[in-house]
């Protein structure tokens, strides 16, 4: 298992410089040995669905000796459960990097302080239109039985428990703060946790999604503690993403594809473009691969 600090690389290559797509990957695809994509807005289409055309794509990669990871900020359970035809063969990037996991094996576990967690939890509390869950690496938890905010947990997490007080859970590892915020994460409860910043990281997931976690738990982190394990280069990796929590991810991977419908801060870091998440775009572009 790997805990330690590693610092990621800074990458060389000027992103400015585009090559050709199609080029780039008639000549590199024999060399692309890793292959990481976010879930939602970018796998799975807008109803959250996952094409069933992906497992046939992902067995010729397979049969190329190209590892995929599912790298979300779903638990990883909902992981588990969605890839369950080949959950043996695939990584499972969970919590945003908080927790991987391959062939039933803890590669990485970066569980959060119990004191911070706690602290991060009563100033969660505070915030207008909000609701939180407490994702813990045995399964999560939550106080409120807002029917709205529990559909939305039912959609990502497969194991919850509702507790009356989410201060005292106890016994688990505390892998991430997930906030579901009613009035939009980056303009409501993104500005209450800027001084949190050199304690957790804070990543606004979604629209209505804002993540705390441990200092060195993002997707990156992970990717690069993959690569280590498997002698893989950044040259040799392909990622998607579409939100803020993929930021990383992209910066870690040379093949870096942002989606039609990603931020502008993903564009941005990303060298290449695919279509939609509802235009199937990764499909296309791993077709393309194989």
């Amino acid at each position: 298992m790997f805990n330690q600090e590693e610092k990621v690389p800074v990458d060389s290559i000027d992103r400015k410089v585009r090559i050709p797509e199609l080029m780039t990957l008639s000549t590199h695809a024999s060399d692309i040995r890793l292959v990481a994509a976010d879930m939602d807005g970018t796998l799975l289409n807008s109803r959250h669905e996952l094409n069933s055309d992906f497992f046939p794509i992902y067995q010729q990669m397979k049969a190329k000796g190209i590892l995929f990871a599912a790298a979300s900020g779903r638990q990883f359970y909902n992981l588990l459960n969605r890839f369950s035809s080949v959950q043996e063969e695939i990584i499972f990037v969970a919590e945003n990097g908080s927790y991987v996991v391959y062939q039933g094996q803890d590669i990485l576990v970066e569980a959060m302080d119990a004191n911070i967690t706690r602290a991060q939890l009563q100033l969660a509390r505070q915030i207008p239109d909000t609701d939180v869950v407490l994702c813990g690496k045995k399964q999560a938890y939550v106080e409120s039985d807002n029917e709205p905010f529990i559909r939305q947990v039912k959609m990502y997490y497969d194991r919850f428990e509702k507790v009356d007080d989410l201060l005292q859970v106890e016994g688990d590892q505390f892998l991430k703060i997930a906030i579901y915020d009613f009035a939009g994460a980056e303009g409501n409860s993104y500005p209450h946790f800027q001084n949190s910043k050199s304690q957790l990281q804070v990543k606004v997931s979604g629209k209505s999604w804002l993540d705390l976690s441990h200092p060195l738990a993002n997707k990156g982190r992970a990717i690069q503690v993959l690569q280590s394990k498997f002698g893989i280069t950044p040259a040799q990796t392909m990622a998607f993403g579409d939100y803020l929590n993929d930021l990383e991810m992209m910066q870690q991977a040379y093949f870096s594809y942002a989606m039609a419908n990603a931020h502008p801060d993903i564009k941005n870091v990303s060298r290449f473009g695919a279509k939609s998440n509802d235009e199937d775009g990764v499909l296309e572009v791993l077709r393309q691969l194989v």
